[in-house]
């Protein structure tokens, strides 16, 4: 399998260069933007296997995000994270496609194994 390519999304910038540096430390190729407009642009020019998308931002809110990720999409995996669970938007991401839905902060090597599981989803994926 070539090296899994993850898009991490939050507004949160210091979150998203500590993400990023510890899943590239773990062999992954990954990228970070801190709107969801940044991450829609990305995945226009980019190839992805898995997005970490934070529920709640500023602006174009992960719910939003997902739902056009999908759209566009519908084999990308999207693993949705927020510090402020609910319930309901966790249903919504889930029947939005999610793969998972995490609660920060997240234990960096549970994070890679669901990372890697949702990009052998996408790899086995039928569009």
């Amino acid at each position: 399998m070539p090296k899994l390519r993850v898009l991490v999304v939050d507004d949160e910038e210091e979150l998203v260069h500590a993400l990023v540096e510890r899943l590239q430390i773990r062999g992954m190729d990954a990228h970070g933007v801190t709107t969801g407009k940044e991450a829609l642009e990305r995945i226009r020019s980019e190839a992805f296997n898995v997005v970490l998308l934070d529920v709640k931002m500023p602006g174009l809110g992960g719910l939003k995000v997902i739902e056009e990720i999908k759209n566009q999409h519908p084999c990308m995996q999207v693993i949705m994270l927020t510090g402020h669970s609910s319930a309901q938007d966790a249903q919504r991401g889930k029947n939005l496609g999610a793969f998972e839905y995490l609660q920060k902060p997240v234990n960096i090597e549970d994070l890679c194994r669901i990372l890697r599981a949702a990009g052998l989803r996408e790899e086995n994926c039928q569009e």
